[in-house]
């Protein structure tokens, strides 16, 4: 395989078109999950460590994206918890499990409420126990993650178990054993695609929300930019109903 940018462009289009192919009934099944909890008056959990922080982001907050949306982060332990911060100075924080305990009790999810999980490779401490959590309190959970690696990755949580084991709904990434997809001369690779295809996942899954949303009679609430007139005020106009259950922190 030939390095180069367009090389890139043309792998990342051509696993764009098996993901959102193969990946249909999936999405159909998250986004009813999705438009459920809005309609229930819910709020849905975004949970993500290292890069699949990304992925929480596209679902959290973001303009275009479900207002009732809520982003779980490591660093919560400090802003909203109270830990010292030097707790995040600890680089493998994410394999623990320990950590999801105070932080899904920081969430404090409501019956009703919906768990989006990120992880490519899906066998995370932190990850698969904040799936344990969720699940054993009676959310439903989708999860996102690249089967190919998580299959061949070893679990690191003490139950064996990985996020797709737990997940109501996986949407799987495609994305190859160690993310990345372009060959060098010894033989690794370069330029990872998991963050591009999760991204796409999450907004047909918004999308078909929206749709279903629609359909149903129920007006989405749907965030609009900030940066465009009036949208900030808009978008604080609908955070209010969701009041201490959603966090907006620029970290």
């Amino acid at each position: 395989m030939n390095l180069s940018a367009q090389t890139y462009a043309t792998e990342i289009r051509r696993l764009l078109d098996q993901v959102t192919a193969s990946s249909q009934a999936a999405v159909e099944a998250a986004a009813e999950l999705f438009a459920g909890c809005v309609r229930a008056d819910g709020v849905i959990h975004a949970f993500g460590t290292g890069h699949s922080q990304a992925v929480a982001l596209e679902i959290a907050g973001r303009a275009g994206g479900l207002i009732p949306t809520n982003r779980i982060s490591l660093a919560d332990l400090v802003i909203a918890g109270g830990q010292d911060p030097s707790v995040l100075d600890d680089p493998m924080l994410e394999r623990q499990a320990h950590v999801a305990g105070p932080l899904f009790e920081l969430a404090a999810p409501r019956p009703g409420d919906l768990f989006v999980i990120a992880s490519n490779s899906g066998v995370n401490g932190s990850v698969v126990e904040m799936a344990h959590l969720a699940t054993s309190a009676g959310h439903k959970l989708v999860g996102i993650t690249s089967l190919d690696h998580s299959r061949q990755a070893t679990p690191q949580h003490e139950s064996g178990k990985r996020l797709l084991d737990l997940a109501d709904v996986t949407l799987d990434t495609g994305a190859p054993y160690g993310d990345a997809i372009l060959s060098l001369p010894d033989g690794s690779t370069a330029c990872a695609v998991s963050s591009v295809t999760a991204a796409v996942l999450v907004q047909m899954v918004v999308a078909e929300a929206v749709r279903r949303l629609l359909s149903g009679g129920t007006t989405p609430p749907v965030y609009v930019s900030s940066n465009v007139p009036g949208g900030h005020d808009r978008n604080l106009g609908l955070e209010k109903h969701y009041a201490g259950r959603i966090r907006r922190m620029a970290y």
